[in-house]
């Protein structure tokens, strides 16, 4: 009875609020999965490989479940109700290319450094940064697709009438995305501390970098759900937008560094646990 009532109360909030706290949700199992450096002096790379895998995973059947697919769905039902008349491919076209090019800007701007790398390899503008920040960065910068795409999912159920017309869009979906997130986000959290700690970082800021990166996505949960609410025709082009910047994260960074280890198998059965873990909750919530 409790569960039900918070559940309510949760399906009663404005949409910003559901995607803030949707986000913080998120952050939360990010710390909790940190916290395992309060219980482990090392990590096994082979696990490590296999976390990244699956939050690859993650997010390439986000991208396409929660994303990519009701994008498609929204201009199909507005050329049905006559608000518009264009090929169905071409806003979530058009907001997947957007996507990945704001974040291909943001990697050559923003001073990073990928798991496993050393100092010197570090991405973006020049910076005298620590290694423990540029860590840090790197998946606070990969957090920032997570926090737009579950913000935009909740910002578009502020529209009664797509709702109910067409069931495009739901409460139960909105929840599987910011779920899905949450899960990849544990082991995320293990694979930021971990290698902090075996550089000597103690386990107290090891945890607090750690939790520390998916930070941003409660901040941009809410501006996703926002920037959707003030302006409701740009919804295909924001659930695609957040797909193709996921992509891009996935590709130029996550699955790379899942391979690099010599794990090339464990990774890739990760990647693939990690997509039918996302596409369940789609679609047996949405």
């Amino acid at each position: 009875m409790e569960n039900y009532d918070l559940y309510k109360w949760f399906i009663e909030q404005h949409p910003a609020f559901q995607g803030l706290y949707a986000g913080l949700f998120t952050w939360i199992l990010t710390a909790l999965g940190a916290a395992l450096v309060f219980l482990f002096n090392s990590s096994n790379r082979k696990v490590l490989d296999c976390a990244l895998g699956f939050t690859g995973g993650v997010m390439i059947a986000a991208s396409f479940w929660s994303l990519l697919s009701p994008a498609i769905s929204y201009v199909e039902l507005q050329n049905e109700i006559g608000l518009s008349n264009m090929p169905e491919f071409l806003p979530p076209a058009i907001g997947f290319f957007l996507g990945a090019l704001f974040l291909y800007i943001l990697d050559k701007i923003i001073p990073h450094l990928h798991l496993f790398e050393k100092r010197e390899k570090a991405e973006g503008v020049e910076t005298n940064w620590k290694k423990t920040i540029l860590l840090v960065l790197a998946i606070a910068l990969h957090n920032i697709p997570e926090g737009l795409a579950v913000g935009v999912a909740f910002g578009a159920l502020a529209s009664p009438e797509l709702t109910g017309i067409n069931e495009v869009f739901s409460i139960g979906s909105a929840i599987a995305l910011a779920i899905g997130i949450g899960i990849q986000n544990f082991p995320e959290g293990f694979a930021v501390s971990m290698p902090l700690r075996r550089q000597g970082v103690s386990k107290w800021n090891s945890w607090k970098w750690g939790q520390l990166s998916a930070i941003v996505e409660p901040i941009f949960a809410v501006i996703g759900a926002l920037i959707v609410m003030t302006a409701l025709p740009i919804l295909p082009y924001a659930l695609s937008f957040a797909a193709g910047a996921m992509i891009f994260i996935v590709v130029e960074e996550v699955i790379p560094e899942s391979q690099k280890g010599g794990n090339t198998d464990l990774a890739t059965m990760g990647l693939i646990a990690g997509f039918i873990v996302m596409m369940v909750l789609d679609v047996s919530l949405g």
